[in-house]
């Protein structure tokens, strides 16, 4: 089993009637003829009131019979099968939405919620539950150490600040750093580190939210600025938490914001390791190699 990025993504965003682009290019290249056991995919991006799909195509070489559905998050997956031997997989994908999200502040949160601490109610905990889980015991006591930096047992604050509060204090207080190596670091490792890239960020947020008695999961997606150490153009993630009256709302600890605009998200989980954009197998020669482009460009 293999995991990696799509292989070429173009993104067309129509943001305040302005035209971006985003263009992809993976390349994964085997040392010989292999066969391609079913590959997963999760390259649509997630519908809502906030973002609407004009457009979609997604061509595959090899050839592919593609069959979609929907997982147990909502996340639209298609799973392709293919019947060629090939010595390179490729993915091109074409998207052009309509984003709604000009106004990420723009929300009411209930009453009971509006201050720290709070308590969802018990219909919403059933849901919610999964979203809550925290880590073993010894891995909470290292991140109640750290939290305690940001907030005391009794102190009153308002809930977004606090959120807002543990998501500026990620990003000013650890260093951003590509990691090109697969999986997700955990908390303990990231804070020990003082490193991580994106996909850790959102990791440390969603576990230290738990730990608050927050529900939170990870997103995977899509983060549209200008090429900068934090932003080098690949998949991006940061992390949702579910505020009463408000819904599940998007904090960027990599760059220290809610996510808004630029934010496009395909795929939630509960487990940061569960929504790899593409994940795979094959049988043949085990030598590969993975070359990656990305160019952002704003259309006149």
């Amino acid at each position: 089993m293999y995991f990696f990025d799509v292989t070429k993504d173009i993104l067309l965003l129509l943001l305040n009637n302005t035209i971006f682009s985003e263009s992809r290019k993976l390349s994964y290249n085997f040392s010989g003829m292999v066969r391609l056991g079913p590959h997963h995919l999760r390259l649509r991006l997630r519908e809502d009131y906030e973002l609407r799909i004009e457009s979609s195509t997604l061509a595959i070489t090899p050839p592919a019979t593609l069959l979609w559905h929907r997982d147990v998050e909502g996340n639209s997956v298609a799973t392709a099968t293919f019947n060629l031997p090939t010595n390179q997989l490729a993915v091109e994908s074409e998207v052009i939405i309509q984003q709604y999200n000009e106004a990420p502040l723009d929300f009411l949160v209930a009453d009971y919620a509006i201050e720290y601490p709070f308590t969802y109610p018990s219909d919403d905990k059933i849901l919610l539950s999964p979203y809550m889980v925290y880590p073993a015991h010894k891995m909470k006591s290292l991140l109640g150490e750290w939290i305690a930096n940001l907030w005391t047992s009794g102190e009153r604050i308002q809930t977004y600040t606090l959120l807002q509060r543990l998501c500026i204090h990620i990003h000013q207080s650890l260093s951003y750093r590509v990691r090109e190596e697969p999986g997700v670091q955990t908390a303990e490792q990231t804070l020990s580190s003082a490193t991580g890239s994106c996909r850790d960020f959102a990791a440390l947020f969603m576990v230290a939210a738990r730990c608050l008695g927050f529900a939170a999961r990870f997103v995977s997606g899509y983060l549209h600025a200008p090429p900068s150490t934090d932003n080098w153009g690949a998949t991006h993630a940061w992390a949702e938490v579910y505020l009463p009256g408000a819904g599940w709302k998007g904090f960027d600890p990599t760059i220290g914001e809610i996510a808004g605009s630029d934010h496009f998200a395909v795929a939630v989980a509960r487990l940061p390791e569960s929504v790899p954009p593409i994940a795979g197998s094959f049988v043949g020669t085990s030598g590969s190699s993975l070359n990656v482009g990305v160019w952002v460009t704003k259309w006149p």
